[in-house]
Protein backbone atom coordinates (compact mmCIF):
# COMPACT_ATOMS: atom_id res chain seq x y z
CA UNK A 1 0.00 0.00 0.00
CA UNK A 2 1.69 3.78 -1.08
CA UNK A 3 1.86 6.47 1.74
CA UNK A 4 1.11 9.14 -0.12
CA UNK A 5 -0.10 11.89 2.36
CA UNK A 6 -2.41 13.57 -0.05
CA UNK A 7 -4.53 13.12 -3.15
CA UNK A 8 -5.02 15.91 -5.30
CA UNK A 9 -7.42 16.32 -8.10
CA UNK A 10 -9.55 19.48 -9.76
CA UNK A 11 -12.79 20.05 -10.78
CA UNK A 12 -14.42 22.74 -12.76
CA UNK A 13 -15.53 25.70 -12.03
CA UNK A 14 -18.68 27.30 -12.76
CA UNK A 15 -16.68 28.82 -16.10
CA UNK A 16 -15.63 25.93 -16.94
CA UNK A 17 -12.28 26.30 -15.82
CA UNK A 18 -10.12 24.53 -13.21
CA UNK A 19 -10.47 25.99 -9.61
CA UNK A 20 -8.46 25.26 -6.83
CA UNK A 21 -7.37 22.07 -6.50
CA UNK A 22 -8.33 20.26 -3.46
CA UNK A 23 -6.38 17.98 -0.81
CA UNK A 24 -7.64 14.43 0.46
CA UNK A 25 -6.14 13.04 3.28
CA UNK A 26 -5.03 9.37 2.33
CA UNK A 27 -4.19 6.53 5.40
CA UNK A 28 -2.89 7.62 7.97
CA UNK A 29 -2.99 11.52 7.60
CA UNK A 30 -7.02 10.53 8.23
CA UNK A 31 -7.80 12.23 11.64
CA UNK A 32 -11.32 11.66 12.15
CA UNK A 33 -11.80 8.73 14.60
CA UNK A 34 -14.77 7.14 12.66
CA UNK A 35 -15.69 7.47 9.14
CA UNK A 36 -18.77 6.21 6.93
CA UNK A 37 -16.50 3.67 5.01
CA UNK A 38 -16.82 2.46 1.15
CA UNK A 39 -14.84 -0.68 0.31
CA UNK A 40 -12.84 -0.78 -2.71
CA UNK A 41 -15.96 -2.85 -4.04
CA UNK A 42 -18.18 0.46 -3.89
CA UNK A 43 -19.98 -1.45 -1.01
CA UNK A 44 -21.36 1.01 2.07
CA UNK A 45 -19.82 -0.62 5.39
CA UNK A 46 -21.38 1.60 7.05
CA UNK A 47 -19.48 3.60 10.15
CA UNK A 48 -16.41 2.00 11.35
CA UNK A 49 -13.75 2.96 13.46
CA UNK A 50 -10.60 4.66 11.52
CA UNK A 51 -8.23 1.76 12.45
CA UNK A 52 -10.71 -1.22 11.53
CA UNK A 53 -10.75 0.71 8.03
CA UNK A 54 -7.28 1.19 7.59
CA UNK A 55 -6.88 -2.88 8.28
CA UNK A 56 -9.42 -3.58 5.45
CA UNK A 57 -7.23 -1.15 3.26
CA UNK A 58 -4.24 -2.95 4.25
CA UNK A 59 -5.63 -6.68 3.54
CA UNK A 60 -6.64 -5.41 0.28
CA UNK A 61 -3.28 -3.91 -0.69
CA UNK A 62 -4.74 0.11 -1.44
CA UNK A 63 -5.21 2.90 0.47
CA UNK A 64 -7.96 4.64 2.63
CA UNK A 65 -8.79 7.82 0.87
CA UNK A 66 -11.13 10.79 2.25
CA UNK A 67 -12.96 11.76 -0.31
CA UNK A 68 -15.57 14.01 1.26
CA UNK A 69 -14.12 15.43 4.73
CA UNK A 70 -16.99 17.39 5.31
CA UNK A 71 -19.53 14.88 6.01
CA UNK A 72 -20.34 13.78 9.71
CA UNK A 73 -18.53 11.14 10.01
CA UNK A 74 -16.10 11.54 7.19
CA UNK A 75 -16.55 9.75 3.80
CA UNK A 76 -13.72 7.20 3.03
CA UNK A 77 -13.33 5.01 0.29
CA UNK A 78 -10.48 1.78 -0.33
CA UNK A 79 -8.58 2.53 -3.66
CA UNK A 80 -6.04 1.93 -5.54
CA UNK A 81 -4.08 5.90 -4.87
CA UNK A 82 -2.17 5.21 -7.44
CA UNK A 83 -3.89 4.11 -10.17
CA UNK A 84 -6.48 6.55 -9.28
CA UNK A 85 -4.38 9.48 -9.73
CA UNK A 86 -3.41 8.84 -13.05
CA UNK A 87 -7.03 8.11 -14.18
CA UNK A 88 -7.71 11.55 -12.99
CA UNK A 89 -4.80 12.97 -14.49
CA UNK A 90 -5.91 11.33 -17.73
CA UNK A 91 -8.82 12.81 -17.90
CA UNK A 92 -7.34 16.30 -17.32
CA UNK A 93 -5.21 15.85 -20.01
CA UNK A 94 -8.14 14.66 -22.48
CA UNK A 95 -10.52 17.62 -21.31
CA UNK A 96 -7.19 20.41 -21.89
CA UNK A 97 -7.06 18.37 -25.90
CA UNK A 98 -10.88 19.28 -25.98
CA UNK A 99 -10.82 22.68 -25.12
CA UNK A 100 -7.51 23.55 -27.48
CA UNK A 101 -8.61 21.30 -30.52
CA UNK A 102 -9.21 23.49 -33.49
CA UNK A 103 -7.79 25.98 -31.66
CA UNK A 104 -4.58 27.96 -34.13
CA UNK A 105 -1.60 29.06 -31.85
CA UNK A 106 0.93 31.29 -33.71
CA UNK A 107 4.69 30.86 -32.69
CA UNK A 108 7.35 33.25 -33.96
CA UNK A 109 11.41 32.72 -35.01
CA UNK A 110 13.42 35.31 -35.84
CA UNK A 111 15.48 33.99 -39.01
CA UNK A 112 18.92 33.98 -36.81
CA UNK A 113 17.46 32.16 -33.74
CA UNK A 114 19.77 30.07 -31.86
CA UNK A 115 20.09 26.14 -31.58
CA UNK A 116 18.42 26.75 -27.91
CA UNK A 117 16.24 28.84 -28.29
CA UNK A 118 14.56 27.11 -31.18
CA UNK A 119 14.74 23.58 -29.82
CA UNK A 120 12.63 25.51 -26.81
CA UNK A 121 10.13 26.85 -29.50
CA UNK A 122 9.28 23.08 -30.77
CA UNK A 123 8.61 21.81 -27.81
CA UNK A 124 6.29 24.06 -27.68
CA UNK A 125 4.88 23.74 -30.91
CA UNK A 126 4.85 20.14 -29.95
CA UNK A 127 2.90 20.60 -26.50
CA UNK A 128 0.31 22.61 -28.47
CA UNK A 129 -0.13 19.90 -31.33
CA UNK A 130 0.03 17.21 -28.90
CA UNK A 131 -2.77 19.15 -26.91
CA UNK A 132 -5.07 19.02 -30.73
CA UNK A 133 -4.24 22.44 -31.71
CA UNK A 134 -2.87 23.92 -34.94
CA UNK A 135 0.13 25.71 -35.15
CA UNK A 136 0.92 28.78 -37.49
CA UNK A 137 4.98 29.18 -37.18
CA UNK A 138 5.86 32.54 -38.45
CA UNK A 139 9.23 33.52 -39.47
CA UNK A 140 9.51 37.48 -39.35
CA UNK A 141 12.12 39.67 -41.50
CA UNK A 142 13.00 43.21 -40.74
CA UNK A 143 12.80 45.12 -43.24
CA UNK A 144 16.27 45.64 -45.12
CA UNK A 145 18.82 43.47 -45.39
CA UNK A 146 16.86 40.45 -44.08
CA UNK A 147 14.65 40.55 -46.65
CA UNK A 148 17.27 39.92 -49.03
CA UNK A 149 17.62 36.83 -47.50
CA UNK A 150 14.11 35.02 -46.83
CA UNK A 151 15.90 31.66 -47.74
CA UNK A 152 16.91 31.42 -44.39
CA UNK A 153 13.20 31.41 -43.63
CA UNK A 154 12.51 28.54 -45.95
CA UNK A 155 15.04 26.23 -44.53
CA UNK A 156 14.74 27.39 -40.77
CA UNK A 157 10.10 26.14 -41.68
CA UNK A 158 11.86 22.97 -43.55
CA UNK A 159 13.91 22.12 -40.20
CA UNK A 160 10.56 23.04 -38.24
CA UNK A 161 8.85 20.68 -39.75
CA UNK A 162 11.60 17.64 -39.94
CA UNK A 163 11.97 18.29 -36.16
CA UNK A 164 8.10 17.79 -35.66
CA UNK A 165 7.49 14.89 -38.20
CA UNK A 166 4.96 12.65 -36.69
CA UNK A 167 3.49 15.19 -34.74
CA UNK A 168 2.30 17.75 -37.33
CA UNK A 169 1.69 17.87 -41.00
CA UNK A 170 1.61 20.82 -42.96
CA UNK A 171 -1.91 22.11 -43.87
CA UNK A 172 -0.41 25.50 -45.14
CA UNK A 173 2.96 25.35 -47.02
CA UNK A 174 5.50 28.48 -46.25
CA UNK A 175 4.06 31.61 -47.68
CA UNK A 176 5.07 35.28 -47.71
CA UNK A 177 2.63 38.01 -46.16
CA UNK A 178 4.47 41.26 -45.28
CA UNK A 179 7.35 40.80 -42.91
CA UNK A 180 6.47 37.28 -42.41
CA UNK A 181 7.02 33.69 -43.73
CA UNK A 182 4.73 31.42 -42.15
CA UNK A 183 3.13 27.97 -42.65
CA UNK A 184 0.41 26.41 -40.83
CA UNK A 185 0.98 22.78 -39.11
CA UNK A 186 -2.42 20.86 -38.08
CA UNK A 187 -2.06 17.52 -35.71
CA UNK A 188 -0.78 14.26 -37.00
CA UNK A 189 -3.48 12.41 -35.08
CA UNK A 190 -2.11 8.77 -35.91
CA UNK A 191 1.03 10.02 -34.94
CA UNK A 192 0.07 11.91 -32.05
CA UNK A 193 -1.51 8.46 -30.67
CA UNK A 194 1.42 6.47 -31.54
CA UNK A 195 3.87 8.52 -29.61
CA UNK A 196 1.17 8.21 -26.67
CA UNK A 197 1.42 4.65 -26.83
CA UNK A 198 5.55 4.97 -26.86
CA UNK A 199 5.54 6.97 -23.79
CA UNK A 200 2.82 4.69 -21.51
CA UNK A 201 5.04 2.02 -22.48
CA UNK A 202 7.97 3.31 -21.65
CA UNK A 203 6.19 4.46 -18.28
CA UNK A 204 5.21 0.58 -17.59
CA UNK A 205 8.75 -0.92 -18.44
CA UNK A 206 10.45 1.99 -15.93
CA UNK A 207 12.51 3.32 -19.14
Amino acid sequence: MSLCPTLCYSRPDEKGGIAIRRELAVNERIRAREVLLIDHEGKNRGVVPLRNALTLAREQGLDLVEVDPSANPPVCRILDYGKWRYQQEKKERESKKRRHAGELHEVRLRPNIGVHDLKFKVRNMERLLMEGGKVRVAVRFRRGREMEHTDRGYQLLDQVKELLQGIGVVESPPAMEGQFLSMILAPDRKGIVQRQLQKEEAKKSGV
